[in-house]
């Protein structure tokens, strides 16, 4: 049964690693070769899924063109995310519109540019597709509770099922293709269970359908597939057995056309953060480590400390002590871990490295563009294929 640890980047990797040699913090390193290898496990344990990377992930064109190469499909939010993929080599059917709510000339330019999906979760949106993309397979989002994710999708889309019936029927009347249901059980779901309701109530949608002569055929199970954050989850295999024993137990043998988009999975284990110590404070009986990597830079998902990065330093041989860990700007939000300190070496000074590993998604894409004259996070790729291209 093929594991999700397998290639999980080590102290030894991160700390051992020449590419950041030189080169001036913070940065990432992203392993192209190591996300093809993750995207392949991914996509040979989910046998028949089409797998549409998420590109919000990570969207670096070194990584994308490498992602064409290895087969993968993409799923896209934005226009931008759309000429990335289609400028890295993807073909246009290859893609997934999946932001739910989109401006009618946006969906009107990706589907000039050939892409015939896209998802919607309110008669609204399902109007807008009409016009802008006559003729386009529509999927409807369905809503989830978020629960067993660390970083929860739900609340801002998706609909109830019953919704997603009656909007589909809406689509076909529109004279839209009425594919499918969608949805997303939140990012660094842990909990593979997690899965099963949404893909009862995707059954529901699609036997309430049939009735009426709407045959619904791709089912979009979404991303959530962890990377090796703090805490324990299940093998990669667990999930793929989960997930198709409900859609077995719920679909029989009429599966769906079966669509996953991992995005932290792929690219997540990929990318190690490296960070310098700017400086060490005592406040309140409490040691304060300001690192020139936050919230502005790379990390924002450390907000509410909901992603919490395994930590590296040179100095694994010293005592170790709690420590609140905070980014290098005046934004007094710009606190990554303080709740739950770290836990972090007592010689820790000024010029000392921390890394943060499996730090490869939903970093570079969501650093600032300089909030308080800091820096966009850089990247320094490395792919044997281009004899460790860096751009």
């Amino acid at each position: 049964m093929t594991s999700l640890d397998l290639g999980v980047v080590t102290p030894d990797l991160v700390l051992g690693d020449a590419s950041s040699a030189g080169h001036q913090t913070p940065h990432l390193v992203l392993d192209i070769d190591r996300a093809v290898e993750r995207y392949a496990i991914i996509s040979a344990a989910f046998g028949s899924a089409s797998v549409h990377y998420a590109v919000k992930a990570n969207p670096h064109p070194i990584l994308l063109e490498a992602l064409v190469r290895a087969g993968s499909r993409f799923d896209v939010a934005s226009p931008g995310e759309v000429q990335a993929c289609l400028s890295a080599g993807a073909a246009a059917t290859d893609l997934l519109y999946s932001n739910p709510v989109k401006r009618t000339s946006d969906i009107a330019a990706a589907w000039q540019a050939g892409v015939r999906r896209f998802v919607a979760d309110s008669d609204g949106e399902i109007a807008k597709v009409a016009v802008a993309a006559p003729g386009s397979e529509v999927l409807i989002r369905i809503g989830t509770s978020g629960e067993g994710s660390d970083w929860p999708l739900s609340g801002k889309f998706g609909c109830a099922p019953q919704e997603a019936v009656a909007l589909l029927r809406q689509a076909a009347d529109l004279g839209l293709k009425a594919a499918g249901i969608a949805f997303h059980v939140g990012s660094q779901q842990r909990d593979p269970s997690r899965w099963q309701a949404p893909i009862a109530s995707a059954s529901w949608a699609f036997g309430r359908l049939r009735k009426i002569g709407i045959d619904l055929r791709v089912l979009d199970i979404g991303g959530g597939l962890p990377a090796a954050h703090e805490g324990s989850f299940p093998s990669l295999g667990v999930y793929r057995d989960t997930i198709f024993g409900a859609l077995e137990r719920h679909f029989d043998r009429d599966l769906p056309e079966l669509i996953i988009e991992p995005g932290r999975g792929v690219v997540g284990d990929a990318g190690w953060l490296t960070s310098e110590v700017v400086g060490v404070s005592w406040r309140g009986g409490r040691r304060w480590i300001y690192v020139d990597a936050g919230v502005y830079t790379g990390l924002v998902e450390t907000l509410g400390e909901a992603i919490r990065y395994r930590l590296y330093t040179e100095r694994n041989e010293s005592e170790l002590g709690p420590a609140v860990l905070a980014g290098p700007t005046c934004d007094s939000v710009d606190v990554l871990y303080e709740k739950a300190p770290v836990m972090l070496p007592l010689s820790l000074c000024e010029g000392d490295r921390i890394v943060f590993g499996s730090a490869g998604a939903y970093t570079t894409s969501y650093s600032t563009v300089g909030f308080n004259g800091f820096a966009p996070l850089p990247t320094i790729c490395r792919a044997r294929a281009q004899g460790g291209l860096s751009r």
